[in-house]
């Protein structure tokens, strides 16, 4: 019997020992267009660049203890990174899925049967009893390399969910840390409105005081009120927008509006100047471009699962149990049963399905080449979009801050002329309007340029990398990159 049982193993195992050949595609890199220098670098280097230090977030290059804290909230309760993080659970789920392909399926069958036939013309009734325990091994040989396909192509997805994961984590921290500037910005801009009402207050009580004395007209004292108020009115307004901008950032740190402020504080704030570094980097420091050329590696593999359907399915199966009519004799050797052999399964005609299917393949494949591409072109825009943002913006903060200070100087003056009697008020009123227009535009400007620093420095990846993705051991255990500060629920 034994002997019976090996001239089925051994072809069975010669089989299984086949399976080192993979049909379909090996995946390589696709390439992508990188220029050797960043355009709008040329003829502006940044006086003091700055990194963050290492082992610290990048945000720390704004060096705000609130912001700091604000930001390390993210991992912790932002329900959009929390769904991006259950995503890669899900993903990893995936591999393990198809890496149970790799092993045998083991059932177990148990059956009790009681049976009989009428008396007939004998009058006696005959009744049987049948009782089974069967277990079976079923194994799929991979001998074309389908499973260790499917496998990859998990792999690969699984860690482009892991690449998303710091897509969206990035996104998220690039968002909070631009409403917080936004909203000093907010403050800053309330600190001045406020000053200049006090400043136009002044200047209203000048205007009262030299028409009680008769040297001004009633009109004068009718003008410096509507400037005063309409100054407080801004002022009034700036709380809409930062009401806003705080309600946001408690959503992407998890909490409700109704139980999250942040105080007013003085502005210390100064645009930090990250170094873009070689282009040629961007391409492993950007998340969203590993998860596109994860998802080019996970369609090639693809590729190879299409291809494989050509070739013959070989299964090795076997079965043993017991079969008898007495249950406490079931488990005798008399009552043994069983079976092994392969089975070789081949679809002799499909109208070409499987040649669609692969064409299928392969036309995905070269969708995701070109969204890889386009992410990577698209990465490089940005930065650049950037870069010259940085670039124009200083130039224009420096002129700008020269019209403030020669807008102040001609409103001082102005003022005093006034007051001596030498100009009338409407003097008074265009130079006041032009210095707070001018103020307003340089505060807009530092606005914009920080702005522009947390746009470059999530253009830039924010000090991630793609030796970040996860390993296969952490993604087979659902765990998300190291370091990362992700938490499963």
């Amino acid at each position: 019997m034994m002997s019976a049982r090996l001239r089925w193993v051994v072809p069975a195992v010669a089989l299984a020992s086949l399976a080192a050949c993979e049909v379909g595609p090996d995946y390589k890199r696709p390439t992508a267009p990188t220029p050797a220098a960043y355009k709008e670098l040329d003829g502006w280097k940044p006086s003091e660049p700055q990194d963050a230090g290492s082992g610290t977030a990048w945000w720390s290059i704004y060096k705000d203890p609130l912001l700091d804290q604000l930001e390390a909230q993210i991992d912790v309760s932002n329900q959009t990174l929390k769904a991006s993080e259950a995503a890669f659970r899900q993903a990893s789920a995936l591999v393990e899925e198809a890496r149970t392909a790799f092993f045998p399926t083991v059932g177990l069958d148990t059956s009790a049967q009681r049976s009989g036939t009428g008396g007939g013309q004998t009058g006696r009734s005959t009744i049987k009893s049948q009782f089974s325990v069967t277990g079976s091994l079923s194994w799929e040989i991979d001998v074309w390399g389908r499973i260790r396909r499917s496998v990859e192509a998990s792999y690969a997805s699984a860690e482009a969910s892991a690449a998303d994961l710091a897509a969206a984590r990035l996104s998220a921290q690039s968002v909070l840390a631009t409403d917080y500037l936004d909203l000093r910005i907010s403050d800053e801009l309330k600190r001045l409105l406020d000053a200049t009402v006090d400043a136009d207050t002044k200047s209203l009580q000048i205007t009262q005081n030299r028409y009680t004395q008769g040297t001004a007209a009633r009109s004068d004292v009718a003008q410096a009120q509507a400037q005063v108020e309409g100054v407080r009115a801004l002022a009034i307004n700036v709380g809409v927008q930062r009401a806003q901008l705080e309600h946001a950032i408690a959503v992407l740190i998890g909490k409700p509006p109704a139980e999250f402020s942040i105080a007013p504080t003085p502005l210390e704030l100064r645009v930090p100047v990250v170094p873009p570094g070689v282009p040629s980097t961007l391409l492993e420091r950007r998340p969203d471009i590993a998860a596109a050329e994860r998802a080019t590696a996970a369609a090639n593999a693809q590729i190879g699962v299409a291809i494989a359907a050509y070739y013959p399915a070989i299964t090795l199966s076997a079965s043993y149990g017991f079969l008898g009519s007495a249950i406490e004799n079931l488990f005798r050797a008399s009552n043994a049963v069983w079976s092994v052999g392969p089975q070789l399964a081949e679809t002799v005609f499909d109208a070409g399905l499987r040649s669609a299917q692969v064409a299928a393949a392969r036309a995905a494949y070269d969708q995701t080449i070109a969204n890889y591409r386009q992410t990577v072109l698209a990465a490089f825009q940005q930065v650049e979009d950037q870069l010259a943002a940085l670039r124009i913006l200083e130039q224009q903060a420096e002129v700008q801050n020269r019209a403030v200070r020669a807008a102040e100087e001609a409103e001082r003056l102005i003022l005093n002329q006034y007051t001596a009697g030498t100009v009338a008020y409407t003097n008074v009123i265009t130079a006041q309007t032009v210095s707070l227009s001018n103020k307003q535009t340089a505060l807009a400007i530092l606005q914009s340029r920080l702005a522009a620093s947390v746009v470059l420095i999530e253009a830039l990846g924010g000090g991630w990398t793609a030796a970040d993705l996860p390993s296969h051991d952490r993604i087979r255990q659902g765990l998300p990159p190291a370091g990362t500060g992700a938490s499963s629920p």
